[in-house]
């Protein structure tokens, strides 16, 4: 029994922050029909390499950015630009709880399938749209795409290296304004679902990449409100919270290593300081306070730096995890994976796909005691669900699939 079971999910979203929010749903129980285009499907598809490769070592046609954000979907080909694929979505909708799509604005009214056309059909219908600068305001029509999202939006101003020590604006290692976009989508289809449930009403959600990482700001956005200062890049140290930053350590000749100290109160600063060596800095009135830490960071930064450079990585971690105060590795993902952590709670697994039945993918990180997350359907070839869905759903038999094959509709 998953959580979601009973709930169908229209997904005609594709790249990233749209499969994001659905595969999480499907994660969740939900029956998850990806509505992709015939001959080529989601984008994603041929973003690599990597590619997925076969039992035999070869290359297939399944790119490992579409592996890992599709997972638990059924795969429906459909061509919404005829008449015929339209009339076809306007039927699963009847029998669908949510819908989601991630088009340009106006694209949907223009195929006849916007939330006015489709809640006439289906008026518990939850709608989510998700675009890069939402349904209103002056941006609306333009394309959104999370690297310049994360530019307009304010992160990558305050991500990169400080401007006087040779930095410069820097995004994200990953995508995420499309990620956080999936995320909050689905808390917002969640809370939609459970208004249709009490009311009998559906609703359109209007989901932002803009709007999502303007308030992804979090403390930061909150700091420039509440006193007018803009901030600037830090690096990897914090805005708010020293010593909160990377520092090199002592290596072997001619290599570098480095660990993250993350001292979040002044309690874990004098222990810091008391596994360092150096209990006085504590008692000092320009460093017993974070926000003294904050204003004199100038001068404590470089007496740590000397400090942490005097032990190796491993005898820090070992003496500071022992006195509890907060600190970490820096790992590639190959050390990631290979974490005793990681495998012990199982965030890694294995999937039969049908061209290579031993596929790994990155777990959903949701354990719950009684509805646990889904792990049966592996991200689905393109279009591998579209006779099965459409008998299920629609009663459908070969006589009515067979013309628009023929068509090139699905």
């Amino acid at each position: 029994m998953n959580s979601l079971d009973g709930i169908r999910i229209l997904d005609l979203s594709r790249v990233l922050a749209g499969p994001w929010c659905t595969q999480t749903l499907a994660d969740l129980g939900a029956d998850v029909i990806k509505i992709e285009r015939p001959g080529s499907g989601d984008d994603t598809r041929t973003w690599g390499p990597p590619f997925l490769k076969d039992e035999q070592g070869q290359d297939t046609a399944e790119a490992a950015y579409y592996l890992g954000a599709n997972r638990n979907k059924r795969s429906v080909t459909c061509d919404i630009a005829q008449p015929e694929g339209q009339a076809l979505i306007r039927d699963l909708v009847q029998h669908c709880d949510v819908f989601v799509e991630n088009f340009k604005v106006g694209d949907m009214t223009r195929y006849g399938l916007d939330y006015a056309s489709l809640s006439i059909l289906n008026p518990k219908l939850v709608y989510c749209s998700v675009t890069g600068f939402g349904q209103t305001g002056p941006y609306r029509e333009r394309a959104g795409y999370d690297y310049a999202v994360q530019g307009i939006g304010g992160l990558m101003s305050v991500t990169g290296e400080r401007d006087d020590l040779g930095g410069g604006p820097q995004k994200v290692g990953v995508a995420v304004a499309d990620l956080f976009t999936g995320m909050y989508a689905t808390v917002a289809i969640l809370a939609a679902l459970r208004h249709a449930e009490r009311t009998g009403e559906g609703q359109h959600v209007d989901m932002a990449l803009l709007d999502t990482q303007v308030a992804m700001l979090a403390n930061l956005g909150s700091n420039y409100l509440v006193s007018g200062k803009v901030p600037g890049r830090a690096g990897n140290a914090h805005q708010n919270i020293v010593p909160y930053q990377v520092f090199e350590v002592l290596a072997a000749p001619g290599s570098r290593d480095h660990l993250i100290l993350a001292v979040g109160n002044d309690g874990q600063f004098a222990k810091f300081c008391a596994v360092a060596g150096c209990p006085a800095l504590a008692q000092d009135p320009r460093y017993a306070l974070n926000a003294d830490r904050v204003r004199h960071r100038d001068t404590l930064v470089p007496l740590l730096e000397g400090i942490l450079k005097t032990r190796t990585k491993a005898d820090w971690l070992a003496a500071l995890e022992a006195a509890k105060v907060p600190c970490g590795a820096i790992n590639t993902l190959g050390e990631v994976f290979a974490d005793p952590q990681i495998q012990a709670r199982g965030m890694v697994q294995s999937w039969q796909h049908p061209v290579n039945h031993d596929l790994k993918l990155v777990a959903n990180p949701i354990k719950m005691s009684r509805t646990p997350v889904r792990q049966d359907l592996p991200p689905p070839m393109l279009g591998q669900h579209t006779a099965e869905v459409l008998t299920e759903v629609l009663g459908w038999n070969a006589a009515q699939l067979g013309p628009l094959r023929g068509k090139g509709v699905i």
